[in-house]
């Protein structure tokens, strides 16, 4: 079995160190004992973007905000599916997982962070969406597993009904709030709900082929 190399270490603001792992061609993001991100599971991911563009009304000209680089599956495939005039501004906390991108993930990242249609923020995505007023079709979370997040308690407030508020106030007029989450959460379903957002939870599988773990989607369309 090929050993697992250990490539880098990252601090978090608020929360504990992740590390870069390599086996072979694959990558790993680890918190402690927790594989975060893996660059063999990327379908979920992916799907966050197909999923919420295919709800919007104009998606190739979307203005979208993403919560979380992480290993830039999101992006991707959001850029694969808009336009030219299309905007993707991703809000990355961790300055060293967009040096990673860039550095040992390069052939990974594949030049969606030099895309003229890419905006890369260093920040909070919490602070990103509360200086926002209507200015997004879409914002597309994938932060700290979801609700019951493990990477920092800071995140927690992205999911409370203040910051479910801050969220709808940042969309335009049926713009959507889509939550990756690797686990359902009846409690955050409902919160939404009463936050002002039509809701829908869709199960997805972690790898492109239908198989892996089951994640979950929340997509909240604003009313």
């Amino acid at each position: 079995m090929t050993p697992r190399e250990l490539i880098d270490v990252a601090e978090v603001p608020g929360g504990e160190p992740l590390r870069l792992f390599r086996r072979g061609n694959d990558f790993m993001i680890v918190l402690e004992r927790n594989e975060l991100m893996s660059s063999r599971m990327s379908g979920s991911e992916e799907a966050l973007s197909e999923m919420t563009l295919a709800r919007l009304q104009s998606p190739a000209d979307a203005q979208v905000l993403i919560g979380g680089y992480g290993m830039g599956f999101t992006l991707r495939k959001a850029l694969a599916l808009m336009g030219p005039n299309a905007r993707c501004t991703v809000a990355e906390l961790v300055p060293k997982i967009v040096e990673w991108a860039r550095g040992p993930m390069a052939e990974l990242a594949a030049g969606c962070l030099d895309d003229p249609r890419t905006k890369i923020v260093i920040d909070d995505v919490g602070a990103v969406i509360g200086r926002a007023r209507a200015q997004y079709d879409a914002i597309m979370l994938d932060v700290d597993n979801g609700p019951d997040g493990l990477t920092r308690l800071d995140n927690d407030r992205l999911y409370t009904m203040r910051g479910l508020d801050r969220a709808r106030t940042a969309l335009k007029p049926g713009g959507v709030l889509a939550v990756w989450s690797a686990a359902p959460d009846d409690r955050f379903r409902r919160r939404m709900g009463d936050a002002g957002f039509a809701v829908e939870e869709v199960a997805v599988r972690a790898r492109q082929n239908g198989k892996g773990p089951r994640h979950v989607i929340w997509f909240g369309v604003k009313r």
